[in-house]
C-alpha cells in the first residue's frame, strides 16, 4: 500500500473512532426525585426515601414508571447519630411503601431492606 493511501485510511479511521467516542451514553440511572427525597438505585430500580410527619415513605420507580409495590414489604433501619430505630415497610398504595415511627434527621443514615417474594434488595441512603 502506498504511503498516501495509508495516510488517508488512517485519517478516516481516526475520524470514525472520534465520532463514536463523542456519542452520549444512554445508561440507566437513578430517576429524579419526585417527592423531595433522596434517590438511590439498586437492582435496576430507583428508590426515593422521603421524610414524613410520622415516619418515612419509600417510592419505587422502575425505568421511569411507578412500580406497583402491593407485593413488597421489608424493613427500614435509621441511624441518627448513635440512635438506631427500625420500622416495617408496608405498601401504602401505588408505588409507595411506608415506615411509621422513624425519624429522618439531617445527616441520618438509612438502610431499606425491600423484599418481593424471594427477592431482597438493600438500598442505602444518607439524608441531606
Amino acid at each position: 500500500m502506498k504511503s498516501g493511501k495509508f495516510k488517508h485510511l488512517l485519517a478516516a479511521l481516526l475520524l470514525c473512532s472520534s465520532a463514536v467516542a463523542t456519542l452520549p451514553a444512554f445508561a440507566h440511572g437513578a430517576a429524579p426525585a419526585r417527592h423531595g427525597g433522596v434517590v438511590q438505585t439498586a437492582s435496576d430500580m430507583s428508590f426515593e426515601l422521603v421524610p414524613a410527619a410520622d415516619g418515612a415513605a419509600l417510592y419505587v420507580v422502575d425505568h421511569e414508571a411507578d412500580y406497583n409495590v402491593k407485593q413488597m414489604g421489608g424493613k427500614l433501619t435509621v441511624l441518627n447519630g448513635a440512635e438506631k430505630t427500625e420500622a416495617e415497610l408496608k405498601p401504602a398504595g401505588g408505588n409507595k411503601l411506608e415506615a411509621k415511627g422513624v425519624k429522618l434527621g439531617k445527616g441520618a443514615k438509612a438502610v431499606a431492606t425491600v423484599t418481593e417474594g424471594r427477592k431482597t434488595t438493600t438500598v442505602r441512603f444518607t439524608i441531606k
